[in-house]
């Protein structure tokens, strides 16, 4: 299970008194997240998420607590820190950085068909309209294209010779279009859209969560990071019918421009690239400790399977 850090019922319940929710009924810890702890609450006054951020530092949080309210505000299906009765919405619990959000309807989906991709493209979209230009909110990540440079060329070595090939050759990728990935159409971006962070009734997306990688960058890497996830049959194929839909439904409220078309299949790459890393650094910093790891290798698959790319991006000249 990853909760790294346990709590104990009494200090949950000091915790969770100034927010005037009623008393604690029942807690537990979500297994599912792989940086963060977080806990199911109940409450008398309803059914609620606890975070504790364990990544990234404290300065970070305003920015997320923002960022929310905004996508809020706009009736976008996310959560949003709630403010105790004294008007605190960012507060610590066990030393750690601490948020109480309401929990979302509806549920994960494994198998995802081209209505849920016509779902995230439009949810996707909105959230990108909501931001962009002078509406974003400014926030570097600490994964980014200088990150992805320089950690792989540490863990490079750590590889055998074909997977050092096909890292090589991405991260050149990334050097050489650096700069044009940069000047792509930016907006506050999720990062980490994947199936285990949106929530669906049926083909109904109710809920779009764990925005603790968002940033502001380019809008294309967001789209690839999600088509890489929900448009990716078992084998890491792209399949087309779910990409198309996808993509169609993001385009329709944001057209794509001519430089996002030509950077298409270099950025399919880049999204492959940043969570083969990552997943190649968590499977070494937490072995043998009882944290989900999601399997590297998936992407090292996608990233040989995207040197093809057939599913263009739908711009029209």
């Amino acid at each position: 299970m990853s909760v790294f850090t346990p709590l104990a019922r009494s200090e949950l319940e000091t915790f969770l008194a100034p927010y005037g929710l009623g008393r604690l009924l029942d807690f537990q810890g979500i297994a599912a997240g792989s940086e963060n702890t977080n806990f199911f609450i109940s409450l008398e006054h309803g059914e609620f998420v606890l975070t504790l951020v364990e990544r990234g530092p404290v300065q970070e949080m305003p920015f997320f607590i923002e960022l929310l309210d905004v996508l809020h505000d706009a009736d976008l299906p996310v959560p949003y820190a709630l403010r105790t009765t004294d008007g605190v919405a960012l507060r610590t619990l066990a030393g750690k950085p601490a948020l109480l959000q309401p929990r979302l309807a509806g549920k994960h989906i494994q198998d995802a068909n081209a209505q849920h991709c016509v779902q995230v493209g439009e949810l996707l979209g909105h959230l990108h309209l909501a931001t962009q230009g002078d509406k974003v909110l400014e926030r570097k990540t600490d994964r980014g294209l200088e990150w992805m440079l320089n950690e792989g060329s540490r863990l490079i070595s750590h590889l055998g010779a074909q997977q050092q090939s096909l890292l090589q050759a991405a991260l050149d990728e990334i050097q050489t279009h650096k700069e044009q990935i940069l000047a792509l159409p930016r907006a506050n971006i999720h990062a980490d859209l994947f199936r285990d962070n949106a929530m669906f009734e049926g083909t109904h997306l109710t809920g779009l969560i764990d925005f603790y990688n968002a940033c502001s960058g380019p809008m294309l890497y967001d789209v690839a990071i999600a088509l890489n996830d929900w448009c990716s049959d078992a084998d890491g194929m792209i399949n087309g019918q779910r990409a198309r839909a996808l993509l169609g439904a993001y385009a329709a409220l944001r057209p794509f421009t001519a430089k996002e078309a030509e950077l298409w299949p270099s950025m399919l790459r880049v999204a492959c690239v940043r969570f083969w890393l990552s997943r190649l650094i968590a499977a070494e910093t937490f072995a043998g400790q009882d944290v989900l790891i999601h399997d590297p290798a998936e992407f090292e698959q996608r990233l040989a399977l995207r040197q093809q790319v057939s599913t263009h991006l739908p711009f029209a000249l």
